[in-house]
């Protein structure tokens, strides 16, 4: 490294820094998504446990824009179910993006630790 010009070295230690800079970024919104993510399928299991708690003659209603349609259990059951598939599907995603993330991070913050320990004058 020492035999680099220091405009190209800079060049490099901007660039890493930036890298490991919007990999945090993207990392910490991954990490709300995930969270966002998970409120709403715990939300959707808290549902489905009370409506399988109820009698089978009460009538469920699913709301559609600023009315109710009554919907028939089974096909509410199917929904509910369906949209908690998703959300897991999504969960599995975002993790697998935010180890990804970190991994880019970590690596990222590694060259730079590299690059100023083998920095000249610091022997």
């Amino acid at each position: 490294m020492a035999s680099l010009p220091d405009d190209t070295l800079r060049k490099i230690l901007i660039q890493i820094q930036q890298t490991a800079i919007q990999s945090q970024r993207a990392l910490n919104v991954s990490r709300q998504q995930i969270a966002a993510k998970e409120r709403e399928r715990r939300i959707l299991q808290l549902t489905i446990e009370e409506i399988n708690a109820l009698n089978d003659d009460v009538n469920l209603y699913k709301g559609v824009g600023k009315m109710f349609l009554m919907v028939p259990r089974p096909t509410m059951q199917k929904d509910l179910k369906s949209e908690e598939k998703e959300l897991t599907d999504d969960i599995t995603t975002l993790n697998k993006k935010a180890k990804y993330l970190e991994k880019q991070f970590n690596d990222a913050q590694a060259q730079l630790r590299d690059i100023f320990h083998s920095a000249p004058g610091q022997q």
